[in-house]
């Protein structure tokens, strides 16, 4: 164990609250985290966040709008499982669904170590009536994902201390 960590922001900025991953990772890079932690926004570029999977990483933090029906704002932290002999599913170079990137990894013969989904239930992705873009109604959720980032990145740290 290295204690290298990855924390992917996913999202579109132009879809109202699908920008939580975004605006979470663009806030975190502000922080200071340890030199062993890598955030990056992703965006909505599924191939690269596929070959950034396929890194030796210890843990991977994707952050993203999830919607499983709680009310907006509401923070989730879930670990997916991709059943095995999964293949990749047709990526769209211009919009991002983790799943299929997940898929490529395998077709690819990569392996993602542990992962987990840090999410935030939207209140709208839709695209603003005025051009804006960002949140819309979860901007006050953003902090409590931060906290929940840091603790993760702390523990996997300590467990590499330890090993």
């Amino acid at each position: 164990m290295n204690g290298k960590v990855l924390v992917a922001g996913i999202g579109n900025i132009f879809l109202g609250d699908d920008a939580f991953g975004v605006e979470v990772v663009h806030r975190l890079e502000q922080r200071g985290l340890p030199q062993h932690v890598v955030v990056k926004d992703f965006g909505i570029r599924s191939y690269d966040l596929a070959y950034s999977l396929m890194q030796d990483w210890d843990l991977v933090v994707l952050v993203d709008a999830l919607t499983r029906g709680g009310k907006p704002g509401t923070l989730y932290t879930m670990e997916p499982e991709l059943l095995p002999g999964e293949t990749a599913a047709n990526i769209d170079a211009h919009s991002m669904n983790p799943v299929a990137a997940l898929q490529l990894v395998n077709a690819l013969g990569g392996k993602v170590g542990r992962l987990l989904v840090v999410g935030c239930e939207p209140g709208s992705v839709d695209p603003s009536q005025h051009g804006d873009f960002g949140l819309s109604h979860v901007n006050h959720a953003v902090a409590g994902a931060i906290e929940i980032i840091e603790s993760l990145v702390a523990r996997v740290r300590s467990q590499a201390s330890a090993a």
